[in-house]
């Protein structure tokens, strides 16, 4: 990492938006083994996330595995509908759950799954360091009525609002349910990972409250997106369930609404470098709270098997 006297990702401040450079590494040298820890990605699997901003792994856990992960899926679904906790993010309209966040908190199966050497050993060996987890959450997409979740780069917001430093994290998608093309899949665009996207507007104070239903700080320069899609494309990561999706902190993403009968449901992880934790919010911005940015307790995530039974 390249360490400058100002902020290298200043953002939400300028009269205009732009596209800056990347100051960090994407893909970082491989730690040395241990007992709990072999070697996962091939060089071909690095050199694509270090090309691309993203890699899909398809059958990394098995249908068994999934069943039992989609039942606990959704009795946590059933069991914080009407709890009225914060964790819990509705869908604009519907009042439907779009998101529960902090699952890995919440819930042991889940508190296991961020343990398992098949996620774990792959955001270990990317990051080039011990991790642990900024933000866990299930992202529900019903059918029928399953609404998009607009173009953004996560670093932007997590910079911003969560002070995070540096570009050294990045997010793991758990396909609970087959993801087609149809049903609103994760879209990203190839490379724009490495292109930095300063955004324009003053940021509220409380502005997740709003931004987890549908984000409007934050968002990108619409000639600036034109511009990275132009160059990289879209991609739709498409996928069976039991298929995972790993892609960098800075990759431009998003996905459309869901109007199929298909339900669309997502366990999302992001593993953030132990030497890349939060400092203070740019822009005097007050932090958001721990179940949507960890800055309590945070440790070296240890291996721990996932258990179905």
């Amino acid at each position: 990492m390249i360490m400058l006297s100002q902020d290298a990702y200043p953002t939400r401040t300028q009269q205009s938006a732009a596209i800056l450079a990347r100051h960090d590494p994407v893909v970082y040298d491989r730690l040395p083994r241990t007992p709990h820890h072999h070697v996962f990605l091939d060089d071909a699997q690095r050199e694509a996330y270090q090309r691309d901003g993203f890699l899909l792994m398809p059958d990394l856990f098995d249908k068994e595995e999934i069943t039992f992960l989609f039942d606990t899926m959704q009795n946590m679904r059933e069991e914080f509908t009407h709890a009225g906790r914060p964790e819990v993010i509705a869908e604009p309209g519907s009042g439907e759950v779009r998101s529960i966040f902090n699952v890995h908190r919440l819930n042991e199966i889940f508190a296991n799954l961020v343990r398992d050497p098949r996620v774990l050993n792959v955001a270990r060996e990317i990051l080039g360091s011990e991790v642990y987890i900024h933000q866990s959450r299930i992202n529900y997409k019903p059918g029928f009525n399953g609404k998009e979740f607009y173009w953004h780069s996560d670093f932007e917001t997590w910079h911003s609002e969560d002070g995070m430093p540096a570009m050294r994290a990045l997010s793991c998608s758990i396909l609970l349910t087959d993801n087609s093309e149809a049903n609103g899949p994760l879209m990203v665009i190839p490379g724009s990972h490495q292109h930095y996207v300063s955004c324009m507007g003053e940021t509220p104070d409380e502005n997740y409250k709003k931004s987890l239903k549908k984000q409007e700080i934050g968002v990108p320069d619409e000639i600036l997106l034109r511009y990275l899609a132009d160059m990289g494309g879209i991609k739709s990561c498409t996928g069976k369930a039991g298929s995972v999706i790993f892609f960098d902190c800075n990759t431009m993403h998003g996905s459309n609404g869901n109007i199929t009968p298909y339900p669309r449901s997502n366990v999302f992880f992001v593993y953030n470098s132990i030497d890349n934790q939060l400092e203070t919010p740019r822009n005097g911005l007050t932090p958001r709270p721990e179940f949507v940015a960890a800055r309590e307790d945070i440790a070296p995530l240890s291996h721990a098997p996932l258990v179905t039974a």
